[in-house]
């Protein structure tokens, strides 16, 4: 999955308008243009889409962590140079604020099941032998129990 396609699909599951999705990158310190976002936007066929570069994506969830949970006293993380499905997932269960029950809750909505051990292998530090990379299939499939579960129009 690609960092715009990523955007594109967190926009419409909150329903997120071009004002706010300028005030999601301000909270995370950013200052992007309208016309960015709308070429972040656009299908990879469009002559005028751009691909989102990670940091201006990694600067997108932080600032969606900033929105959702409030901003932290002092010095805001740095936005990473390079990310990975690890570490978007990381960062929307922090935005969401979700336990690893509710992720799991998510993944059911698609009947995608993994274990809370296959689960949390994600979350762990690199460096560490339990760590699991996500596949795109997962995240993937979790983005969509996101709309499921978020997005008024997939509820019904």
């Amino acid at each position: 999955m690609t960092n715009n396609d990523i955007l594109r699909r967190l926009r419409y599951t909150f329903e997120f308008n071009d004002d706010k999705m300028i005030a999601i990158f301000a909270a995370a310190d950013k200052v992007v243009s309208r016309a960015e976002i709308s070429n972040w936007l656009k299908k990879d066929d469009d002559p005028d889409y751009k691909s989102m570069h990670d940091i201006y994506f990694a600067s997108f969830l932080n600032g969606l962590i900033n929105t959702k949970r409030g901003r932290k006293d002092g010095e805001q993380p740095k936005p990473e140079k390079n990310l990975n499905n690890n570490i978007i997932f990381k960062k929307l269960k922090i935005a969401l604020a979700l336990r690893d029950e509710d992720i799991l809750e998510i993944l059911d909505l698609v009947n995608f099941r993994i274990s809370k051990t296959e689960l949390s292998a994600f979350f762990r530090n690199p460096d560490q032998n339990q760590y699991r990379p996500c596949k795109d299939q997962i995240l993937r499939n979790f983005i969509h129990g996101l709309q499921i579960k978020y997005h008024p129009k997939e509820k019904e």
